[in-house]
């Protein structure tokens, strides 16, 4: 890959092309397919309407890169604390793993720049949208382990999650603890959680739960486990309570 040009995708017939200038020299490595870094930057509103071949979304590079992540993650943490029992180590896991994360390594990167969307996916603010980055960047984490194998991506991983790490002095707190301390600290009555449903067959339910908390309206969220759904319902609230 050509720095400084655009990366063309190797199929014939593929006239999708996304910007590269500086993008090799961050991640790393060189692309013997280069088609996979294409489709990991291409954003499904820039295919509708588009005939072309072999160019698809990058949500199953995403779902791969999200599986890569996190077990580079997980070994970075083993190694790096070896004397954290395993609730600390997945607490700092989740947080080193989440959307904000991902989209500050986006940013730096330059992922987010080089990501191909629809004009009006742009407009409506796309590029700066944290979720989308986070997951072009799990599609380019994907695209670096299908074409050059774990030990690519997981360098890829170390280098640039390795200061995140470093931001961390203690395990963060888990959701529902934060949430705690955020209402106490604004002297509102604790949080309030109430299971609103469970689905799935009983051998593998999902709970539904939603949680309360003083001048917001609430929210609910799912999981595998009631826990884990109050986790997840806490989770969105803290996210929701930032933006107030």
């Amino acid at each position: 890959m050509a720095m400084g040009h655009p990366l063309r995708s190797s199929v014939p017939g593929d006239r999708l092309t996304v910007p590269a200038d500086g993008l090799a020299a961050t991640l790393g490595h060189a692309f013997a397919r280069p088609d996979l870094l294409v489709e990991a930057l291409t954003h499904p509103s820039a295919l509708l309407g588009r005939k072309l071949r072999r160019v698809t979304p990058y949500e199953r590079l995403e779902f791969l890169g999200d599986r890569v992540l996190g077990l580079a993650v997980a070994e970075m943490l083993y190694l790096r604390y070896p004397d954290e029992a395993e609730g600390a180590l997945a607490r700092r896991h989740a947080a080193l793993v989440r959307r904000e994360a991902l989209a500050r390594v986006a940013r730096s990167t330059g992922i987010a720049a080089a990501i191909v969307m629809a004009k009006g996916e742009e407009d409506t603010g796309g590029r700066a949208n944290p979720g989308l980055l986070a997951d072009a960047c799990e599609a380019v984490i994907g695209a670096l382990y299908c074409d050059g194998g774990l030990d690519v991506a997981a360098r890829f991983v170390r280098s640039q999650w390795e200061a995140l790490m470093e931001e961390a002095e203690g395990p963060p707190k888990d959701a529902k603890t934060e949430l705690q301390e955020w209402a106490q600290g604004r002297g509102k009555p604790l949080p309030a959680y109430r299971t609103v449903g469970v689905e799935g067959p009983q051998h593998d339910p999902v709970f539904e739960v939603a949680v309360e908390v003083a001048g917001l309206d609430p929210v609910s969220g799912r999981g595998s486990s009631k826990r884990a759904a109050e986790q997840a319902a806490a989770t969105a609230m803290l996210e929701k309570a930032k933006m107030v």
